[in-house]
C-alpha cells in the first residue's frame, strides 16, 4: 500500500513526486517508458528552458490558453519559486532574451538528473517500464491503479501527469484522457498549438522560398471579415510545407480556432517585413534608392533593402516589372509595393498534426478542477497536473512553468489530503 501514485514521469510528475515526498507520504511514481523527463530533456533545444522570469500578470498573458486559471497555483508556487527551487538544488540559472531562464550548464540533462535525484531523496519509489491500464474508483473515491501487467496497487490518491498528445515519441500519447472521462470529467476539444502552419501558395509549392529566414518581422492572423486576430513580432522561416519559426508557432492556435469558427478552408496570415516603418516611409525610401541609381533595375535597387528571394513576388504582386528603372516607375504601383511590404499575404489552410506540435491545446475541463489543489471536483483523491489540463502557453518557458506549478500543487495537496 502506498499513499500517492503519480502516473507520468515528465516535468509535472517529477515535481508532484517531490512535493508529495516533502509531505512525508509514501509516494510511487509510475512511468511507462524507460526514462524520466524525456520531453524536458529535449526542451529549449536540449538546453531546457526551466521557466520565464516575467512578472506574474505578464507571464499569464503569454499563456493564452486559460492562463488565468493559474493565479491560485502561482500563489503557492510560481516562476520565482521555480528559480529558487533549482538554485537551492545547486543548478545555477541565467536569464536570456524575453525572460527565458536556462541552466548555466546549457544542458537539459542537468535539470532532469537533479529532479530525479530529488525525487529519490524524498523517498519516493520510481518504477520505469510500468504502463498503467486503469485508475480505480469506488464510491466517488480513488482506490488505486491497475497496471497493464494486471497488478493492482492500492492508494488513497492518484495524480495523473501523463501529458497531452503532442511529441508522442516522449511518451505523451493521451492515455490520461480516458481515466479522466471515467471519473466523470469532460475533455475539451484537443488541437495542436505551437505548431508550424501549412500553405499551398504557389511560392510554397515551388519551394523557392524554402529555407528563407526572416528576422524581426511581424506576423498577423486575419479573420475572413478582415479583422486582425493577433500579431506577433520576431523571427520566422519558410519551409517546404508552409511557415515555421517562433512567431508562426505563436500564431498557430489563432489559425486553428479561426478555421473552425468560420468554417473556412483557409485563413490569411500576413508578414510585415519592416514593422518599424510606415508604408509612406517605405514608399519614400525606396523611391530615393531608385533615384540614386536611375539606370539600375528596381529588382537590383531593392536587394539590400528587402530579403532578395522575396523581391520578385513583391514586384509581381504590385504589378511591377523586375527590369523597370527609376524613370518609368508608376506612382500607384509603387505605392502598392510599399503596402505589400507592410502586408505580404499568405493563405494558410491549417497546421501540422497534433503529434508534430510542441503543445496540446484542450484537455481536462478546468471548471471541474479545484484551482488551488488541482483535485477533481468529482472524485476524491484524484488530481491532475501538466499538459493533460486545458492550459497552453507560447514556447519560451511558459508551458513548463504551468507544469511545474500545477505539479507542485497537486503533489502538496495529495500529501496533505
Amino acid at each position: 500500500m502506498v499513499d500517492v501514485v503519480i502516473i507520468g514521469g515528465g516535468s509535472a510528475g517529477l515535481m508532484a513526486a517531490i512535493a508529495a515526498g516533502e509531505g512525508g507520504k509514501r509516494v510511487l511514481l509510475l512511468e511507462k517508458g524507460n526514462k524520466l523527463g524525456r520531453k524536458l530533456g529535449i526542451s529549449g533545444g536540449g538546453r531546457c528552458n526551466v521557466t520565464n522570469n516575467k512578472e506574474i500578470d505578464e507571464l499569464i498573458k503569454y499563456i493564452p490558453g486559460n492562463g488565468r486559471f493559474l493565479y491560485s497555483a502561482f500563489s503557492n508556487f510560481n516562476n520565482k519559486d521555480i528559480i529558487a527551487f533549482f538554485e537551492n538544488l545547486g543548478i545555477r540559472l541565467k536569464e536570456e532574451d524575453n525572460g527565458r531562464m536556462f541552466p548555466v550548464s546549457d544542458k537539459a540533462k542537468t535539470v532532469v538528473d537533479t529532479l530525479v535525484n530529488q525525487v529519490r531523496k524524498q523517498g519516493a519509489q520510481i518504477q520505469l517500464n510500468t504502463p498503467v491500464e486503469d485508475v480505480l474508483y469506488d464510491n466517488n473515491k480513488v482506490t488505486g491503479v491497475r497496471l497493464k501487467s494486471g497488478e493492482i496497487i492500492q492508494c488513497s490518491s492518484v495524480i495523473i501527469a501523463s501529458g497531452g498528445k503532442s511529441v508522442p515519441q516522449t511518451g505523451s500519447t493521451g492515455d490520461g484522457y480516458a481515466w479522466a472521462q471515467k471519473a466523470g470529467h469532460t475533455i475539451t476539444e484537443l488541437f495542436p498549438t505551437e505548431v508550424p502552419l501549412t500553405s499551398n501558395e504557389p511560392f510554397i509549392q515551388s519551394k523557392e522560398l524554402q529555407g528563407l529566414s526572416l528576422r524581426d518581422v511581424s506576423l498577423s492572423v486575419w479573420n475572413p471579415k478582415g479583422k486582425k486576430l493577433i500579431e506577433h513580432r520576431g523571427d520566422m522561416l519558410f519551409t517546404h510545407f508552409g511557415i515555421s519559426g517562433p512567431i508562426a508557432l505563436r500564431c498557430s492556435q489563432f489559425v486553428v480556432k479561426a478555421l473552425k469558427q468560420f468554417g473556412t478552408g483557409n485563413i490569411e496570415v500576413s508578414i510585415d517585413l519592416l514593422p518599424d516603418k510606415s508604408s509612406d516611409d517605405i514608399y519614400g525610401e525606396t523611391l530615393r534608392l531608385a533615384k540614386a541609381d536611375p539606370k539600375k533595375s528596381v529588382k537590383n535597387v531593392l536587394k539590400g533593402y528587402l530579403p532578395e528571394k522575396m523581391i520578385p513576388y513583391l514586384l509581381q504582386m504590385s504589378g511591377l516589372s523586375e527590369t523597370l528603372t527609376y524613370d518609368n516607375i508608376p506612382k500607384q504601383e509603387w505605392l502598392e509595393l510599399a503596402r505589400s511590404i507592410k502586408r505580404f499575404p499568405i493563405r494558410v489552410y491549417g497546421t501540422l498534426s497534433i503529434e508534430e506540435a510542441f503543445v496540446t491545446g484542450g484537455g481536462v475541463n478546468l471548471k471541474e478542477i479545484d484551482p488551488k489543489t488541482m483535485e477533481s471536483k468529482f472524485m476524491q483523491g484524484l488530481y491532475f497536473c501538466g499538459e493533460i489540463l486545458d492550459i497552453h502557453g507560447y514556447t519560451g518557458g511558459y508551458n513548463i512553468t504551468a507544469a511545474f506549478s500545477t505539479g507542485y500543487n497537486a503533489g502538496k495537496s495529495a500529501a496533505q489530503a
